[in-house]
């Protein structure tokens, strides 16, 4: 069996990933979540924290505690349901409405734990304050670690109208396409 690590493991300073090794991680998370997403899953808490890394650096999605079946893409979960605030969009921040583009959302907040080595999202927000700002438009800035087309794919996952947002499939392929021109 392999060890594997979560990708917070990012945090440790003996390691510093290349701009390839980060987009690689990116790549393998998208492309786990476009296999959910033809599945007809819906995660609902995608983040760094529930993704592991292999020894030779693949990355895994785990996890499925909160995970999903829907046949219409949709699922709205009963009021009071806890849920990861600082990796949801506004559809799941107000009504509770979760579908494959919030876990798009969640991704794009994962990319930029990624491009943090493992910063927390919305990191001097409370709770409250961040579905209040989110809500209002408020986005997570640019990492230093992260040039103006990977900040651009963060930037889609996180359109105010989920039917903006790309799917994994287009994110899979988008990923790809960037990491041959890094190579």
């Amino acid at each position: 069996m392999e060890e594997l690590q979560d990708i917070p493991h990012l945090r440790n300073t003996r390691h510093h990933p290349t701009t390839v090794q980060l987009l690689e991680m990116c790549k393998d998370v998208s492309e786990g979540m476009a296999y959910l997403e033809v599945q007809q899953y819906i995660h609902r808490d995608l983040a760094a924290r529930n993704c592991l890394v292999d020894s030779n650096g693949t990355v895994k999605v785990t996890d499925f505690g909160l995970s999903r079946y829907v046949l219409d893409d949709e699922y709205t979960s009963s009021a009071g349901s806890k849920f990861p605030v600082r990796w949801s969009p506004p559809e799941v921040l107000l009504y509770c409405k979760f579908s494959s583009k919030s876990d798009i959302w969640a991704y794009g907040v994962l990319m930029w734990e990624v491009y943090t080595l493992g910063k927390l999202p919305y990191e001097r927000l409370n709770n409250t304050e961040i579905v209040d700002q989110v809500s209002r438009g408020l986005r997570l800035f640019r990492p230093q670690l992260a040039n103006e087309k990977i900040y651009s794919i963060m930037t889609s996952c996180w359109s105010d109208k989920a039917d903006e947002r790309p799917t994994f499939q287009e994110l899979a392929l988008t990923v790809q396409d960037l990491l041959y021109e890094l190579q």
